[in-house]
């Protein structure tokens, strides 16, 4: 049997373990930026820039000249040393802007027995150390609806103080449409109806702008560890549900999610986004060089309008 009911305003409200933080992020957000230096600083060292082929005045690598190319390209000092010519290119530097949209939602504060942090306090630890991997490589980074984009080296903490500001938001927000040349990367437990996310997906790709969607979860909401008489609350809706045996739930539980999950993909790719899951017990170094690695790489068709601009 399921039993429902509206919670009261008491009982809407976030746990007590992390109320601080979802009232107000400020509390946290001192840790939370400690956290997200330190993980950038563990990866930083082992990479080399979002390397690609355009103007600028470092040297990248020599490639094998293409016929039709013009001749003024050869570089004929390295050429003499083989049977082959070469062309010397260089590093792209012209530096463009990074999105991030860090969902702030009631779900965003939940955090069970199973995991270190709330998937609120992971999401914007990696949204931090991503901007300050970004930044140090001369990229601008900017927050979807908290201002304007940053280059400075100050961005962790002026992206945290517009974090804090914000506080609790009740879900996504309207999808401007970004630039081709901006990129965004969304981070959230994506938990909204399949349609909302897609207008908010598709928004903000409307006019070809790449992105990257990171799902957040907690690893009780993958695993379904519940069982015997149980009691949900679905902070969204505000209703409180009770089951007499939850672990006769998991496998539809695991079937949905997996169903909703491979809606989230299918939404991404025909926009060229790559997705990825990551969960709050796993380190937050593993999702920051997944995703730099996803932003490094860039599309032939994408990079050539780039540099024809």
């Amino acid at each position: 049997m399921v039993a429902a009911r509206t919670l009261t305003p008491q009982e809407a409200a976030p746990a007590a373990r992390h109320s601080a933080a979802a009232l107000s992020l400020s509390g946290a957000m001192p840790r939370l930026v400690v956290s997200a230096r330190r993980t950038s600083a563990s990866i930083v060292h082992g990479l080399h820039g979002r390397r690609r082929p355009g103007t600028g005045e470092n040297f990248w690598q020599y490639r094998r000249y293409s016929q039709g190319e013009s001749a003024g390209r050869i570089d004929w000092r390295r050429s003499a040393l083989g049977d082959h010519l070469y062309v010397r290119e260089q590093e792209w530097e012209a530096a463009h802007t990074v999105w991030i949209w860090v969902d702030r939602s009631r779900s965003m504060f939940f955090r069970s027995d199973l995991a270190g942090e709330a998937k609120i306090e992971r999401a914007a630890v990696l949204a931090l150390a991503l901007a300050d991997v970004l930044v140090r490589g001369g990229e601008r980074v900017g927050l979807i609806g908290l201002g304007a984009p940053t280059a400075s080296r100050r961005a962790v903490d002026i992206l945290a103080e517009r974090l804090a500001r914000a506080g609790m938001d009740d879900g996504m927000p309207p999808a401007h449409p970004l630039s081709q040349l901006s990129e965004a990367v969304l981070i959230g437990d994506f938990l909204e109806p399949e349609n909302e996310i897609a207008r908010f997906v598709g928004g903000l790709g409307a006019k070809g702008a790449r992105g990257h969607v990171v799902t957040i979860a907690d690893p009780a909401e993958e695993t379904f560890p519940f069982s015997g008489r149980t009691e949900f609350v679905d902070p969204e809706a505000q209703t409180r549900f009770t089951f007499g045996r939850a672990q006769d739930l998991r496998d539809e539980y695991g079937v949905r999610l997996r169903a909703h999950r491979e809606a989230l993909r299918l939404i991404a790719a025909p926009l060229g986004w790559s997705s990825a899951l990551h969960r709050t017990d796993r380190p937050a170094s593993e999702a920051l060089l997944a995703l730099y690695a996803q932003l490094a790489e860039r599309p032939n068709e994408l990079r050539s309008e780039r540099l024809a601009g």
